[in-house]
């Protein structure tokens, strides 16, 4: 269904210092960097595609959007934990602590956090606990 995202981004150098370390996380290898443009991206290890890409924008400054949100998979609660650390970890600014959202579906098990520009994103697992 996606090819990719792409979210603008004020500083390239943190916010790849906050995303790597995200990324690698969840298991999602780096695909390229490339400081004179600057963007990087990651995607799936078993897959070329989506891509996951940060960088600065075509034209004009970085900017959040109201009401968007970029949803990564975790395969399990255990990871969506460790990502959450690590985002608090490299500079993210929480916005809703791992836990279950039942309102969701019973499995549902997320965390929200920002990115340094204010991106907001979460990363879930939608398998019930083993």
């Amino acid at each position: 269904m996606l090819s990719h995202i792409y979210l603008g981004v004020s500083d390239f150098d943190r916010a790849y210092a906050f995303y790597a370390p995200l990324m690698d996380s969840l298991g999602l290898p780096q695909k390229f960097r490339d400081d004179g443009r600057p963007w990087a991206a990651w995607m799936p290890a078993d897959a070329p595609r989506p891509l996951f890409i940060v960088g600065k924008p075509y034209a004009g400054d970085a900017s959040c959007g109201n009401g968007q949100m970029v949803a990564l998979q975790a395969p399990s609660r255990a990871v969506v934990d460790a990502a959450y650390a690590v985002a608090l970890a490299h500079g993210g600014r929480s916005e809703g602590a791992p836990g279950l959202r039942p309102e969701y579906h019973p499995h549902y098990y997320g965390a929200y956090f920002r990115d340094p520009d204010g991106n907001k994103l979460c990363v879930v697992c939608h398998a019930a606990e083993p």
